[in-house]
């Protein structure tokens, strides 16, 4: 009987989520912050993108267009990081609320994700970057990736600057700074994009790197990163 008691604690101790992960992923990273701001636990579950891992056939069973991130929660496989974060925001609503109750602020958390999932990062993937090298050139790569930025981070500056309080929307977290910060965080350190046009974003970008559970999610903090491994 102990050891069956045994056996049951250390079960509930083993997380019930998880989350199929690359290190480098702005959507996975998303999704790690807002599990951080729940206070969810989690089983990390690697997938190096650039050993094609994402095209093997146990992870193309949990989402054949072979993108991360990919929740799990139970018998529930979930993927796209959009609805990951609904998914989340619906099961644990008192654990740190995504969405804002006032409809008007709800909607512009809505379109500020909505400029960064759809209008930035799908142009500045490895999947797209590779297809230009590949078709076009690779001197080509950089600069259409940096001009689609800089095209969304205009949007998003004049989006937000009535809005922005100490984050996108005001003076608490929500849904568009899961999607800002990963975006901004790539934009500077991995296309050397230029912020000083974009004040609202650079302030925004400094209240991030304080918070807690954005800086847990960081890239360069999780079990698969180059730099995790070299410590």
């Amino acid at each position: 009987m102990a050891s069956g008691s045994g056996d049951k604690k250390e079960s509930e101790l083993k997380p019930e989520l998880k989350l199929y992960s690359y290190w480098r992923s702005s959507c996975s990273f998303r999704v790690r912050i807002a599990l951080n701001l729940k206070g969810l636990k989690y089983e990390y579950k690697a997938v190096n993108l650039l050993k094609g891992e994402q095209f093997s056939p146990e992870f193309t069973k949990l989402n054949p267009i072979g993108y991360v991130p990919v929740l799990v929660d139970g018998d529930l496989v979930l993927s796209d990081s959009f609805a990951i974060l609904l998914y989340l925001e619906e099961k644990y609503p008192h654990h740190h609320p995504l969405l804002p109750q006032d409809l008007h602020k709800k909607s512009i958390n809505f379109q500020a994700a909505n400029i960064v999932s759809s209008s930035i990062q799908p142009l500045q993937n490895l999947a797209t970057l590779k297809y230009i090298e590949e078709k076009v050139s690779p001197d080509e790569q950089l600069a259409f990736a940096k001009h689609h930025i800089e095209k969304g981070f205009v949007a998003l500056e004049r989006l937000l600057k009535d809005y922005a309080g100490k984050f996108a929307t005001g003076d608490e977290i929500f849904l568009a700074d899961l999607f800002l910060a990963p975006q901004i965080r790539s934009a500077v350190e991995r296309f050397k994009m230029d912020m000083t046009q974009f004040p609202v974003l650079c302030r925004l970008n400094e209240a991030y790197n304080g918070i807690p559970a954005f800086q847990d999610a960081m890239p360069e903090k999780q079990p698969d990163s180059p730099l995790t491994s070299a410590s």
